[in-house]
């Protein structure tokens, strides 16, 4: 890591921890026993990226869900419930360590997100922490569903860089998908794969940037 001077930062097992065998275990005790034919950390149903990308709404995005699992006496509560137990929880010194990166650095959060998640997420940080969102932590915020566009496609990385008047070169960005990582190579971003055990607070140690 050369010359950073920018960190852009996914959300996801990178500063929240998430577990995608939590949904599939929550859609089985719903009786949904297909969950492994629509949903997964590389390959699901469009549904969920027509949401990521705000194209679709929330009810819409439910009832696709009571379709393909073949469940449409599943209540909007109970889909909603189930999908959020993607979330673990933030480990304790995150939030200190994005504050202290963010007066020495330029920093971004860009997150392929959806609405359902975006409201646990707040909720989460408002009872856990005291916050309203993550606005402060950083110096702009990219949420997915509400500027259209999703990693991987290039779009949304050009608009992070174009928007803030970024060097790529100069601009670390921090994903666990290595197909989010490939886009940001193209693009000139220093790129760097966060995989558990791993974790920014470590790898910000080790590399000395903080």
């Amino acid at each position: 890591m050369q010359n950073i001077k920018n960190i852009i930062f996914d959300y996801g097992n990178v500063i929240f921890n998430i577990d995608f065998n939590r949904v599939a275990e929550a859609w089985k005790r719903l009786g949904i026993n297909n969950a492994h034919e629509f949903y997964g950390h590389r390959q699901q149903d469009p549904v969920f990226n027509l949401l990521e990308r705000g194209e679709i709404s929330e009810a819409d995005f439910r009832d696709r869900i009571r379709e393909i699992s073949h469940k449409p006496e599943l209540t909007d509560e109970q889909i909603d419930d189930a999908w959020n137990q993607i979330f673990v929880g933030i480990p304790k010194g995150n939030h200190e360590l994005l504050l202290k990166l963010k007066d020495k650095y330029r920093t971004f959060l860009l997150s392929n997100i959806n609405a359902i998640h975006y409201n646990y997420v707040h909720k989460y940080l408002q009872q856990k922490f005291g916050m309203a969102n993550n606005d402060d932590l950083f110096e702009k915020v990219y949420y997915s569903h509400l500027v259209g566009k999703r990693k991987p496609d290039a779009e949304i990385f050009e608009q992070v860089i174009n928007e803030n008047n970024l060097n790529p070169a100069e601009t670390l960005f921090i994903d666990d998908s290595p197909q989010h990582l490939e886009t940001a190579k193209k693009l000139g971003l220093q790129t760097y794969l966060m995989t558990a055990p791993d974790n920014i607070q470590d790898f910000f140690k080790r590399e000395g940037i903080v």
